[in-house]
């Protein structure tokens, strides 16, 4: 476990639900990934992620599915992509990321709490 923090230090991340709608390979990545487009909501739109989820998730079964996201970092670049949100997800017993979704729909931007 980590330092604990505040309610106040937790409100400060802003964690929101998107649905993906767009899904590409990502050859440039040094590590295998995806290039992802986002869907908000309209308060906060379509954003790019760059995700490293290729060992259980197809380009396929990936466009739809709703993803936890970060999405008051900065951007980052990473190559020739401008990852604008940091897709939150877990790592199974061998390392490979299993994203973080909502078990049921909810709209587009909403806010974890």
């Amino acid at each position: 476990m980590t330092e604990e923090i505040t309610y106040a230090d937790f409100e400060r991340v802003d964690i929101r639900v998107g649905t993906i709608i767009e899904a590409s390979p990502f050859p440039e990545a040094r590590k295998p990934a995806f290039k992802l487009l986002i869907d908000f909501g309209p308060e906060i739109g379509v954003k790019k992620s760059s995700a490293q989820i290729t060992v259980h998730y197809t380009l396929e079964n990936l466009v739809g599915r709703q993803v936890l996201c970060v999405v008051n970092f900065p951007p980052r670049q990473i190559g020739p992509v401008r990852s604008e949100v940091l897709t939150l997800g877990f790592e199974d017993e061998a390392g490979a990321i299993v994203l973080a979704a909502p078990d049921k729909p909810v709209p587009n931007g909403r806010k974890i709490m």
